[in-house]
């Protein structure tokens, strides 16, 4: 049962409030965190309520904070990181791939790095090419890291507190065309078993395996699908690395088609990875070949409808799917 609606911005500024409430050892950092409430107002007030020494403006050098929270880790602090956009996680790659993912492996198991690094990503607001591309494939890539990718109201809020347990960095992805939309959450907390996908609608006839901004989309496409008969089952990834291999083969395996979802462009994507692990663990159930609907291959233009125009929209998502089925019964 769903209780007051919420927003996902709200969402995610509660879940950094719990967490800095129940662990002194929590603290955030980041450009204009502090002063000016963060670029999308997900801090705002914090720093009032938590003062200076767990709500830190940095200077815009992404390499320097991130690397300052991964030594907080090593100390022994629960440090989260916001980086303003994902573009901008580019200039602190080296920091999270050659030592935040490393140092474990490195130093023979002795050092883990318990950081959350949030980062905002894709479109919607008209921030343009250096503002709003989808590169979560790109994290998805690193060992060492956990990806998780908070496409629902309720993962925004519960994802964060499971992500600062885990002993190992954590990247967070949320999403800038979210942060406005009102939602009910589960009148009882609920948690997020951040190693598992979550099937968000049982359907018999199709999966739709996405993440992000895919599953509101996904879940709109199969309210529309079903009222022309067909049942699609949606399955929510969540978690991009390591991927939950069994909860994808197993509802493909029930529907015998997959038709995947995402905003990032297609070439060596997330859905090459899924689409690639359907063929090699459970070929033998497919009805059809396994379809995907990703972004176009462009730099994110800035106008709406271009903008728009440059990820997947829940009518492509029902007229492709429609095709499939019908293609079955010819």
């Amino acid at each position: 049962m769903a209780g007051d609606r919420i927003t996902y911005r709200e969402c995610i500024k509660q879940a950094i409030r719990e967490a800095m409430l129940a662990d002194e050892r929590v603290f955030m950092m980041g450009e204009d965190v502090g002063h000016y409430g963060g670029a999308f107002a997900v801090s705002k007030n914090l720093l009032q309520e938590f003062g200076p020494k767990r709500i830190m403006d940095t200077p815009l050098s992404e390499a320097g904070f991130v690397g300052a929270g991964i030594g907080a880790a090593l100390g022994g602090m629960l440090p989260i990181v916001e980086i303003m956009t994902v573009n901008f996680s580019l200039l602190a790659l080296d920091q999270i791939a050659n030592n935040a993912a490393t140092l474990l492996h490195m130093s023979g198991g002795q050092f883990n790095v318990p950081l959350v690094i949030r980062m905002s990503t894709g479109i919607g607001r008209q921030l343009a090419a250096q503002h709003s591309h989808s590169w979560e494939p790109i994290f998805a890539h690193i060992p060492g890291l956990r990806i998780l990718s908070a496409g629902t109201h309720e993962d925004a809020r519960y994802m964060l507190a499971p992500a600062l347990a885990d002993p190992d960095p954590v990247i967070i992805f949320e999403y800038t065309s979210m942060l406005n939309i009102e939602r009910g959450l589960p009148e009882t907390k609920t948690g997020v078993d951040i190693s598992k996908a979550k099937v968000r609608r049982e359907g018999r006839d199709i999966t739709i395996i996405t993440y992000g901004t895919g599953v509101y989309k996904a879940l709109e496409s199969a309210s529309e699908l079903a009222a022309a008969g067909i049942e699609a089952e949606v399955v929510d990834l969540r978690v991009l690395r390591p991927l939950d291999e069994e909860t994808i083969v197993a509802s493909v395996a029930k529907t015998s088609r997959a038709f995947i979802v995402e905003d990032a462009s297609r070439s060596v994507s997330v859905s090459s990875e899924v689409s690639a692990r359907i063929m090699e663990k459970c070929f033998y159930d497919l009805d059809a070949p396994v379809q995907r609907l990703c972004g176009a291959e462009v730099p994110i233009p800035y106008p709406k409808h271009l903008e728009d125009a440059s990820v997947p929209q829940p009518a492509q998502i029902v007229t492709a799917i429609k095709k499939i089925l019908q293609h079955d019964r010819v």
